[in-house]
């Protein structure tokens, strides 16, 4: 029985760690907080902040896993890099975490290895914003380099807007790093996220292109397939194999791309490990995102994935401003339609916006009209 440290316990870390105990893997879940949801389903847990060094040093020591699977983005990363140094195995590698937590350095490697990216700049004060923005001179994205699902990302035409998404940056930010990246805003047609899977043998397939829809920099809904023509795919593909091959070790990674009205391919971001607009493979794929990445980090034979039906992911969401405990209604009345389906997270309070479930439909339509008879309540 493989022993596994999961770093993050939030929703895409239960569903991971749900597959990783369906083919007999053990699990820690580790997370900020208690009962967060892998917790609910792992063998044991640990509550800590992840960015503390020493605490993660020892939690390694002290339960030598097989493998450490980050789940989220605030980790001290280079305990990580000592880690696999040492002999432990990181997933996917501590190079692709290291990068990858940081928006900064991912955009720098997408950069040096030919992706055509954004113009974009950094910033480490809010006068040098303003300058790098004004250089720029069009509508930018400002976003801390170390965050994630939109937080502290905001977009900015003016000076006075500026020195706004300067402080929600500060607000926003995770880690230690007082940084963000300002970048030109792109006026695309669609985004997709493709999930680019990477073997120990360096083989990389993919899955299906999935177009997703945000705001407030986090992801609302998504559908699987986009419908993208077979030159955006192709574009995609070849970007997203250089950059995982790049990075290495194995695991499934999802990379985004915005896509223009010219139907150029333009590199967004990268996470190591299942993706949040995912989830629609859960109901869309013989085998989900979770069930490849466990699959494939532990170095298994990669099964053949198909799409055995289209389908969408709806985030079902609490409200602005909810805080405390909370109950949801309304399930009953969305499954009166008998193809739907939904996953509750089980996250144990409620904060301003943050998603509390995902309805699972064959279509957005269905999805959408689903999600509106479901209500999460503060009591």
């Amino acid at each position: 029985m493989k022993k596994i440290l999961l770093l993050g316990s939030g929703e895409l870390g239960k569903e991971l760690a749900i597959s990783l105990k369906r083919i007999g893997c053990s699990v820690i879940a580790c997370d900020a907080y208690e009962n967060a949801p892998a917790m609910q389903v792992s063998d044991k847990n640990e509550v800590f902040n992840m960015l503390d060094k020493e605490k993660l040093s020892e939690l390694i020591n002290k339960h030598k896993p097989d493998y450490i699977v980050p789940e989220v983005e605030a980790i001290e990363t280079n305990v990580l890099i000592d880690a696999e140094q040492n002999g432990y195995n990181v997933i996917p590698s501590a190079k692709a975490v290291n990068l990858t937590m940081n928006r900064d350095r991912i955009r720098d490697r997408a950069k040096h290895l030919g992706l055509k990216t954004a113009n974009f700049a950094y910033a480490e004060t809010e006068e040098e914003l303003i300058l790098e923005a004004n250089k720029i001179g069009t509508k930018v994205a400002v976003k801390p380099v170390m965050s994630s699902s939109g937080k502290g990302q905001s977009y900015a035409n003016s000076e006075d807007e500026l020195k706004l998404s300067w402080k929600f940056a500060l607000e926003g930010m995770r880690g230690n790093r007082k940084r963000v990246i300002v970048e030109e805003f792109i006026d695309f047609e669609y985004e997709i996220t493709l999930l680019t899977i990477l073997e120990k043998s360096r083989q990389v397939t993919f899955c299906n292109p999935i177009g997703h829809f945000q705001k407030r920099g986090d992801y609302q809904y998504s559908w699987q397939p986009a419908n993208c023509s077979q030159d955006v795919i192709r574009k995609a593909q070849d970007a997203a194999k250089k950059m995982v091959l790049d990075l290495g070790g194995s695991g499934i990674f999802g990379v985004e791309f915005f896509i223009d009205k010219k139907g150029e391919v333009i590199f967004s971001e990268l996470s190591p490990r299942p993706h949040d607009t995912g989830m629609v493979t859960m109901f869309t794929q013989n085998f989900s995102q979770f069930d490849i990445h466990a699959r494939v980090l532990l170095g298994m034979p990669l099964p053949e994935i198909k799409l055995n039906q289209p389908g969408a992911s709806h985030v079902i969401l609490a409200e602005e401003n909810a805080s405390g405990n909370y109950v949801i209604d309304g399930i009953e009345e969305a499954l009166k339609d008998k193809n739907v389906d939904y996953r509750i997270f089980g996250k144990p309070f409620l904060k301003s916006y943050r998603r509390m479930g995902v309805i699972l439909a064959p279509s957005l339509e269905q999805a959408k009209k689903a999600v509106k008879k479901i209500f999460v309540k503060a009591i």
